[in-house]
């Protein structure tokens, strides 16, 4: 945590989240423009930001486009926050709260974590019901092959769809598919209005990628990309609630071989 807490000490680099919070998804040059710094001086800053897992940044074309990301700041809080003095932790609070309060650009949710394990335990994680059903008390029925259909299962509701599909399959690497279908028996299931659940149905189907990386011995770099939202999507808002604590739960299980309370999305 030594690299978190060095990057949050300056304050420019305070700003830079702050903007990131506001606005989600900027290039370096809009950076610079709205903060009114140098290239060279956002660049440094940008670095050490990301080097520390504050951000993290994805490529569009030929733009390097920088998200803010909490991962650091929930591992503070879920793991070790009881160790630190009450003020900091308040201040610590606060922090993760901003952090969270906008974590997203108009169309995607994207998210960093690093947990250790090997990519085959991660892999196995995020595709073998033994496992997702504890951190995630959800479950899919599909073989993993490109265009195979996915049945969702989660608590008592089970969503069935042709649209929900398995997008990409590269084991150990890559996994990405559509998300689950929105219908009457998920407001009933999840206690939640039907007319805003209504509303979401209607809205474009997004998809999740998990991208995964190789970071060092029994060490794995995991993005997740929730995309394919409308400007002003209200399933992005949602999900981007649930997220952290889902990808919480999956780090602690792999690490700890316990699980924290189940999330839904």
């Amino acid at each position: 945590m030594d690299e978190v807490f060095k990057a949050l000490a300056d304050p420019s680099r305070r700003r830079l989240l702050d903007s990131l919070n506001a606005r989600n998804g900027q290039t370096l040059r809009e950076l610079c423009a709205e903060l009114d710094m140098a290239r060279q001086s956002v660049s440094k800053h940008l670095a050490v930001l990301e080097a520390a897992n504050l951000i993290t940044t994805r490529r569009s074309g030929r733009e390097k486009l920088h998200y803010l990301n909490a991962e650091p700041i929930n591992a503070i809080a879920d793991r070790w926050i009881t160790r630190y003095h009450r003020a900091r932790v308040h201040a610590l609070a606060d922090l993760k709260h901003a952090l969270e309060a906008n974590p997203m650009s108009d169309n995607a949710f994207v998210y960093t974590t690093y947990i250790r394990t090997t990519p085959e335990k991660l892999w196995q994680a995020l595709t073998d019901p033994a496992f997702t059903n504890r951190y995630w008390g959800a479950s899919f029925d599909t073989d993993w092959r490109p265009g195979s259909e996915m049945v969702w299962h989660q608590q008592d509701w089970t969503s069935k769809d042709p649209e929900q599909v398995v997008l990409e399959s590269d084991p150990y690497r890559k996994l990405s598919y559509t998300w689950h279908t929105f219908d009457p028996s998920f407001a009933a299931a999840f206690e939640m209005n039907p007319d805003d659940v209504a509303a979401w149905s209607r809205e474009p189907r997004s998809k999740v990628t998990f991208e995964i990386e190789p970071a060092g011995a029994e060490l794995v770099k995991l993005t997740v990309v929730h995309d394919g939202f409308q400007p002003g999507s209200a399933v992005l808002a949602g999900i981007s609630g649930g997220w952290p604590s889902i990808l919480s739960g999956l780090k602690t299980l792999l690490e700890t071989g316990e699980t924290l309370p189940e999330p839904a999305v």
